[in-house]
Parts: structure tokens; C-alpha cells; sequence
């Protein structure tokens, strides 16, 4: 463990010195847009907070291998020359996007580009554990794995609306799917704990953790679609390197649930992300304008206009994201009945606070 917090610690610093670099450097050449509509900040933030995050995750990951715990992880280096290259090109797209506002079909064309690197280099959904039987060939393989890349990647970018909202989301699941992946490879490697997963979702954290002082509200810089889309691509590559570990064949009818956790996880917490990419789609759709044309009805804005602060609609994604990652996990440590039970009663608590402006009004107006 103290390798992944040391791991946690470098990504966290050198994220944070990114970001800083890059908020003076944006200022000093007002690399900022003007402010949109349906924005809710009120003064030109820059949003290449994304360079400061990849730059957290490109020197980290060599800083590691040079480290000799992980020395196991790189043994066969082209998992990890795919993810690196991925990671370069969403940050470039995304760079620009945020530069230049990139049309919608060429930044989706991009990021279908992206997943298929990774899928073509075999980081991809290795089986699923139904009784030993394989998701399919290599060619169902590689499409089921480029659409749940592309899917993480547009949900995540899809929430980042609010000061701390993308950041603090990824923080929290990604903090609960490390506990996962590492308790894993405790068992399924007894002799060596260190395995790709965890170390990705370890830099994962650490740049969340690096970067959230300059974003928490009000912000003094946005990650942009640079940040977004390139922590919705590790969060997704992290899921599909932590399929290899589990032997499907092995695994009982009794264990279906916990054995289905490293493809439920990150979905699970993404389920508001996910939510909101389906609504928004739909409603572009809907009312014959492109799936990916900005507006302001996204979930957090409607939360705000629900009644919440800022901060009350960030904590609302917090909120649920913390009980759905961890009633996921907790699959893995006690009998079903009490994770539901706990489930139930967390959902409770959390409808009672998604609604309270609503209670508080009625009270008041009650009283």
C-alpha cells in the first residue's frame, strides 16, 4: 500500500504544479474563453486544466516504472504504451476542443479513434464470468470495448459543469474501485500486489487530488474537455485491465455478483453521468438539434434551479456517487441482504437530501 500512496503523492504534486503553471500561463496569454450562456461562473476562466492533469499522469507513470514494485506491471510494456498514447491523443483532442470548440462529429470521431487504440492493443474486456464463457471473439470484443470507452468518456465530460463536480465524482469512485482492484489482486495474487488497475487508478487520484484546490468553487480553472474526457478514458481502461485478473472459470454461481463488480463499478458510478448523457441525447434529439450541441439543462443546472447552492448540487453527485461505489464494493466483503439493506436505507438518506430544498420549502411554508 505505501507504494500506491507514494505513487497517489508524486501524481498529486506534480498535477498540482501543472496547474498552476498552466493558470499563470493562460492568464498571462488570456487562453480563456468568453463566457457561454449557460455557464455559471461569472468572470473568463481559462480550462486547459486538462494539460496540468495528463502531465500529472505522463510523468508519473515512467516515475513508476523505475520504481522496482512495479516492476511486474511493465514487464509486457504495450498495455501500457497503448494507454499512454491514448491518454496523448484525448488530451490533444480535447486541447483543442477547448481552444477552438472542435464540431461534435470530429471530437466523437477522435475519441472512437482513442478507445480503438486501446481495444486494438488489447486492453479491452477479456471475458465475462458466466461460467467460463468468453464475451465472443476478438472482433465482438473489440466493439463492446470502444463503446464503453467512448460511453465513460462522454458521461464524465457530460457532468462538467460545476466548480469540483468532474473531479470530486472521479475522486470518490475511483478511490473505492482502487480499494477493489487492490483487494483483488490480494487474492488472486497473494505473492504481488501490484498490478495495472490499481496504479492507474492510483494516478487517477493522485491528479484529482492535485488539481481540486484550483477547481473547487469558485474556480480559478476549469479542466476543460482535455481533463474530462482523458480521466473518463483511465477510469475506463482501468475497468478493462482488471478483467485479465478474474478466471471466469472459476468463478461459482454464488459469486456472479462480486465477480461482476470491474464492469459494474465504473458504471455504477457514473449511473448520474449516464443518466444525464441519456436525457440530454434524447432532448437534442428530440428537438432536431445534434446530441452533442451544448445546453443549459444538464442535471446539475436543473439541481441549482431545483433550489441548491452550487456546492449543495455538487454534494447531491457526491452523495450518490459514495453510496453507489461503495454498495458495489461492499458486494465483495458481506452477504447480499445487508448490502441491500444498506443500499435501501443510503438511497433514503439521499433522496431526503437531493429533495430537501423542496422539504425545507414546504416546512417553512408549512410553519
Amino acid at each position: 500500500m505505501r507504494a500506491y500512496l507514494l505513487i497517489m503523492l508524486i501524481s498529486a504534486l506534480i498535477t498540482f504544479v501543472g496547474t498552476f503553471a498552466t493558470l499563470r500561463i493562460s492568464h498571462r496569454y488570456k487562453l480563456y474563453p468568453q463566457i457561454r450562456a449557460r455557464d455559471v461562473h461569472t468572470r473568463p476562466t481559462p480550462r486547459l486544466g486538462g494539460v496540468a492533469m495528463f502531465a500529472g499522469f505522463a510523468i508519473t507513470l515512467p516515475i513508476a516504472s523505475s520504481l522496482g514494485w512495479f516492476k511486474g506491471v511493465f514487464a509486457e510494456p504495450v498495455h501500457v504504451y497503448a494507454i499512454l498514447a491514448a491518454a496523448c491523443l484525448i488530451t490533444l483532442i480535447g486541447f483543442l476542443d477547448d481552444l477552438y470548440d472542435l464540431d461534435w462529429s470530429l471530437k466523437l470521431a477522435g475519441q472512437f479513434v482513442v478507445a480503438g487504440i486501446l481495444a486494438w492493443q488489447g486492453v479491452q474486456i477479456v471475458s465475462l464470468p458466466i461460467a467460463g464463457v468468453t464475451i465472443g471473439s476478438f472482433g465482438i470484443s473489440f466493439v463492446v470495448t470502444v463503446f464503453l470507452t467512448v460511453l465513460v468518456m462522454n458521461a464524465v465530460n457530460f457532468i462538467d459543469g460545476l466548480d469540483g463536480l468532474v473531479a470530486g465524482v472521479v475522486l470518490i469512485g475511483t478511490g473505492v474501485f482502487f480499494t477493489y482492484s487492490y483487494l483483488l489482486a490480494q487474492q488472486t495474487s497473494p505473492t504481488n500486489y501490484f498490478n495495472l488497475a490499481s496504479l492507474l487508478s492510483a494516478i487517477v487520484i493522485g491528479m484529482c487530488v492535485g488539481f481540486l484546490p484550483f477547481n473547487w468553487h469558485s474556480a480559478k480553472i476549469f479542466m476543460g474537455d482535455s481533463g474530462a474526457m482523458l480521466l473518463g478514458l483511465l477510469m475506463a481502461t482501468s475497468a478493462l485491465t482488471v478483467t485479465g485478473q478474474i478466471d471466469p472459470k472459476l468463478v461459482s454461481k454464488g459469486e456472479l455478483v462480486p465477480a461482476f463488480i470491474p464492469l459494474i463499478l465504473p458504471l455504477a458510478i457514473l449511473i448520474l453521468p449516464m443518466l444525464d448523457f441519456t436525457l440530454a441525447v434524447l432532448r437534442r434529439l428530440r428537438a432536431g438539434k445534434s446530441p452533442f450541441a451544448a445546453d443549459r439543462q444538464h442535471i446539475h443546472h436543473r439541481l441549482q434551479d431545483f433550489g441548491h447552492s452550487h456546492l449543495g448540487s455538487v454534494l447531491v453527485f457526491y452523495v450518490w456517487t459514495a453510496l453507489i461505489s461503495i454498495s458495489c464494493v461492499l458486494f465483495f466483503f458481506v452477504d447480499a441482504w445487508l448490502v441491500w439493506l444498506f443500499l435501501l436505507v443510503g438511497a433514503a438518506a439521499a433522496f431526503t437530501f437531493t429533495l430537501w430544498p423542496v422539504i425545507r420549502k414546504r416546512v417553512i411554508t408549512n410553519v
